[in-house]
């Protein structure tokens, strides 16, 4: 099935096309087209001249663009999860919660589009302010190009997509190249709900050319990416005076403290270590627990491991599946060999059960090896033990990345304390680090980006904030 690109309002055939295999069973899916420079100019030509109609349309009606979209995606939410399951790789029980959520998100998004307000500002405070009324707008930006992952293909799309609608914009957008069908679905819909031609414009091919142009050019005003910190970092030299958001790495660390309700956490952890094969940018995969409840959470963790059940993602029995492709799961395999070598005990899992890597736990785990201060985002979880949670904070801040983690603690102060020093940019107490939800603000400091995401923030992302002076 040969696909095609989404440009002004029209479906347009690529010159050349690259096959998309599924990561289970390695099937051909689709023929995917790849975008040169000439297309991408056709794009990028097509969303600025739609950004009068964005800049002039009332925000009511920007809302009901949205919310049409959310209503669209809602009657067709089983046809979304499968093109999820099929492409990503994700269990159909996991990819059905994700378009949930993304119905949501775009709700959130037509929400906030109706509230995007300024403020007045008192002059008069200061000596020669006197006569004069003073307010601020929020305006949009322009064209704004979003470049997203394979992970959660219709989520983190709305969440680039929806607030940069919301604001007034249009978009470019760049899917990862393994899940371009949900992007190109996302299109369908917008035809369907009549968005005007340019608004939204879905261009597929490699980083390397559509991501380069798009960063380079001057007349996209904003870019927002969700990816690995080296391509970020990469985006964020590159792109001059440009707004530029930015989603990278983690590797989320959740503490126990004692005398907590193991059978919560322990329920809690496994699913934020081995969801979608851990493939998830704020995934479990650190586990410090203190001394005197580490034995007993770790017999109850890999007992509740052993119930998870893996295979084909369409099928309703299967809690995981095969990673995104085989290069990476090859490398987290190396990856736990190597912790191995290093002295780290294999507690479970390892193996690859044809193209499925197994739920692996691992203890002992020295904090320099590859599984302990890189991004794993494959099924693979350290669990260490540690005197108290204050040694444990410290090694959770011990890292090149900071986007959230999590405490279980009774202790309220204990509590307190963590969350002012944990150094990341959320911390979820008696909860996991994988905890998020599509309005809360979401990002993190250090090589896990800059900037917000959920929706009433990347809002303020993604405009431009105007002071209005009036002499009485």
């Amino acid at each position: 099935m040969k696909k095609s690109f989404y440009i002004n309002g029209n479906w347009v055939g690529g010159d050349s096309y690259s096959p998309l295999y599924a990561p289970y069973n390695g099937e051909m899916i689709a023929e995917i087209p790849m975008a040169d420079e000439q297309i991408i100019e056709r794009a990028i030509v097509a969303a600025e001249q739609a950004t009068g109609v964005m800049r002039q349309m009332p925000a009511h009606q920007r809302a009901h663009y949205l919310y049409t979209l959310a209503a669209l995606l809602e009657e067709r939410l089983e046809k979304a999860a499968k093109l999820i399951a099929l492409e990503a790789g994700k269990p159909i029980k996991t990819a059905r919660g994700e378009v949930i959520r993304t119905i949501q998100t775009y709700k959130f998004a037509a929400e906030e589009a109706k509230r995007i307000h300024g403020e007045t500002i008192p002059l008069d405070a200061a000596i020669g302010g006197e006569g004069r009324l003073a307010y601020t707008v929020r305006e949009p930006l322009g064209v704004i190009g979003a470049i997203t992952p394979f992970n959660f293909p219709m989520n983190l799309v709305a969440h680039k997509v929806g607030p940069a609608l919301a604001a007034g914009n249009t978009v470019v957008l760049k899917p990862a190249s393994q899940t371009p069908l949900s992007a190109l679905f996302l299109a369908e819909l917008a035809e369907a709900a009549g968005l005007p031609a340019g608004v939204l414009n879905v261009v597929t091919g490699s980083g390397a050319v559509v991501g380069e142009k798009m960063v380079a050019d001057p007349r996209i005003k904003a870019i927002t990416f969700t990816g690995s910190p080296n391509v970020g970092i990469g985006i964020r030299n590159r792109a001059g005076l440009k707004r530029v958001t930015l989603e990278l790495g983690s590797n989320s660390a959740v503490i126990v403290d004692k005398d907590v309700d193991l059978s919560e956490a322990v329920a809690r952890c496994v699913f934020g270590a081995f969801a979608y094969s851990g493939q998830v940018c704020i995934s479990v995969q650190r586990i410090y627990v203190v001394k005197e409840m580490y034995d007993a959470f770790l017999s109850a963790f890999v007992a509740e491991t052993k119930k998870l059940q893996g295979g084909d993602p369409l099928s309703e029995d299967s809690d995981y599946s095969a990673m995104i492709t085989p290069k990476e799961t090859a490398r987290a395999v190396e990856w736990i060999d190597e912790a191995q070598q290093r002295g780290a005990r294999l507690v479970t899992g390892g193996e690859v059960k044809g193209t499925v890597l197994t739920p692996t736990i691992l203890t002992d785990v020295p904090a320099d090896v590859k599984v302990s201060c890189q991004e794993v985002f494959g099924p693979v979880v350290v669990i260490n033990q540690v005197e108290n949670v204050e040694e444990a904070i410290a090694l959770v801040n011990d890292s090149r990345y900071g986007l959230q983690a999590g405490l279980y603690t009774r202790d309220l102060s204990l509590a307190l304390r963590a969350a002012d020093l944990l150094h990341v940019g959320g911390v979820i107490i008696n909860d996991i680090p994988t905890f998020r939800v599509d309005h809360m603000p979401y990002g993190g400091v250090k090589e896990s980006g800059m900037g917000r995401e959920g929706i009433k923030y990347a809002i303020e992302e993604l405009t431009e904030l105007k002071l209005v002076v009036i002499k009485k």
